[in-house]
């Protein structure tokens, strides 16, 4: 089940406000500009996915992003816990960044959590299958995959080149809750 929980940047481990309610969670997200929408995603992809099937599955989803904002590329992220990089890759995200274009993000599979550094407080926003959501160029962010990831996300960008990040050096994300 999608959640948002929010904190204050000085009290990492109390809640301000917490829900599971997707139309509350869009509209606290919507407030501080962060797209959160729920889709669907009720393609049968089979075991593992191979990136082109499920950017064939979804196509269409992604034509409607590419003909409302004008992305110009994507691709699929997809890590399972068997994963010989998992602990790599994990470190990598949890690294506070931002980037000079929206992060773009359709789950298809499995879940993650994005965690958004707004002024003076922490958004962490539990992102499962069906959950589209667009954190804006610039946001602080960082992304939990978990230790056992399983997940399946297509990426859309603004940049042809991919996924770039600048790392922000601050260390806020290892005072805050992570999946397990």
């Amino acid at each position: 089940m999608s959640a948002l929980t929010i904190y204050s940047e000085t009290e990492t481990r109390e809640p301000l406000w917490h829900s599971t309610d997707a139309a509350e969670i869009a509209d606290k997200l919507n407030a501080r500009g962060v797209r959160f929408e729920r889709w669907e995603a009720d393609r049968d992809l089979g075991q593992d996915p191979a990136a082109e099937t499920v950017i064939n599955a979804y196509q269409h989803a992604i034509d409607k992003l590419v003909a409302e904002k004008g992305y110009q590329s994507w691709d699929v992220i997809s890590l399972r816990a068997d994963n010989p990089q998992k602990e790599a890759l994990r470190a990598k995200f949890l690294n506070e960044h931002t980037h000079g274009e929206d992060e773009v993000r359709f789950f298809v599979e499995g879940a993650g959590l994005f965690c958004l550094h707004i002024d003076d407080q922490v958004y962490q926003v539990l992102c499962e299958k069906n959950d589209l959501i667009s954190v804006p160029a610039g946001t602080p962010h960082w992304f939990d995959m978990g230790s056992e990831p399983n997940f399946t996300a297509i990426r859309i960008f603004d940049n042809p080149e991919g996924w770039i990040a600048q790392f922000t050096g601050d260390a806020i994300a290892d005072a805050y809750p992570r999946l397990p």
